[in-house]
């Protein structure tokens, strides 16, 4: 994955996910802070994937709860890319 892509992505995740009411103990918790709900996009380069789409890739690879936006977003990305999806 390019460092631009993973940095992009990163911003929209932080971005996206910095609402939330911490700590969340799952994904329904991060719903509520989502612009667009489970319908909300994430772009970045040639990866585009819907929250929903990202939740379903990462049922298995995320410990929940998260204290803050960054181990979420740490772990998103981790899981997003031990997943495939760049």
């Amino acid at each position: 994955m390019s460092n631009d892509v993973e940095a992009e992505l990163r911003e929209q995740f932080t971005e996206a996910f910095e609402g939330a009411d911490y700590p969340v103990s799952n994904q329904m918790d991060l719903v509520p802070a989502l612009p667009n709900g489970p319908g909300t996009k994430f772009e970045a380069g040639d990866v585009s994937l819907t929250a929903m789409e990202m939740a379903a890739k990462l049922g298995d690879e995320q410990e929940f709860p998260y204290d803050d936006v960054e181990t979420l977003v740490d772990d998103i990305l981790e899981g997003l890319q031990s997943q495939g999806v760049f």
